[in-house]
């Protein structure tokens, strides 16, 4: 009788590896690669993500103590700190960001129909940011404070599901207020920000109206109109 699958290679089967394949071909990942596929990079930071590994040393000594097992997780090459530690610095990002793209474009179209409390036909975003600490001595181009780095994760959650459908990381002295103008919005769509977001510049991006005053304690759900010129509706907790 055939053993059944890992469950870590039943959760990889989600990712189209046909997709993954042309995407590689794309950016050219694995050009010059010997020993270290993409596809096995992209699977050892899987695992690490998945199982909470806190280094390189700690993926490479978690892998190798299951040496025995890994193809059938699907790693082919073999795993040391230091070809993944290549792999991280010199392969092309984009390939990366391009899958997690087409996982997103599908995740929302299994998501379109589900409901998230509030009975709305409009596709409803919640945006924000999370500041990350950071070692200033290993990521001093993190620029944040004298004696402290950090980066900010700025995400716009799609409410249907939870899911990100875009994220931009940048120095942690970066005020949010910068990516507004980053940000395409759906028409028709329904936004609800954070107060410190810098809601006056998103507000006057869309309608002519006076500035607003910095909120501390309320949340607001902008309406953005679908011919960008009708009035919009504001509502409040």
């Amino acid at each position: 009788m055939q053993p059944p699958k890992m469950i870590f290679a039943q959760l990889i089967e989600w990712v189209p590896h046909y997709t993954f394949r042309r995407l590689v071909a794309r950016h050219r990942g694995d050009y010059k690669t010997y020993r270290l596929s993409c596809w096995d990079q992209f699977l050892c930071l899987a695992f690490a993500q998945l199982t909470y590994r806190e280094s390189l040393r700690d993926i490479e000594v978690c892998l190798r103590a299951r040496s025995s097992q890994l193809y059938h997780l699907g790693i082919r090459g073999a795993v040391s700190r230091s070809t993944l530690a290549h792999a991280n610095e010199h392969r092309p990002w984009q390939m990366y960001a391009d899958l997690a793209g087409h996982l997103i474009a599908k995740a929302r179209r299994l998501y379109a129909g589900d409901g998230f409390g509030v009975e709305l036909s409009q596709t409803v975003y919640a945006l924000d940011a999370t500041t990350v600490d950071l070692c200033l001595s290993v990521f001093p181009w993190a620029h944040f404070r004298s004696t402290k780095a950090a980066i900010k994760i700025n995400t716009l959650l799609d409410l249907r599901g939870a899911i990100p459908t875009t994220i931009h990381v940048t120095p942690g002295d970066v005020h949010e207020v910068n990516w507004l103008d980053q940000i395409i919005f759906e028409p028709g769509a329904l936004c609800r920000l954070w107060p410190m977001l810098g809601l006056h510049k998103l507000w006057s991006r869309f309608v002519s109206t006076r500035k607003l005053a910095r909120a501390t304690s309320i949340s607001i759900f902008i309406r953005l109109p679908g011919n960008w010129s009708g009035n919009s509706q504001i509502r409040r907790d």
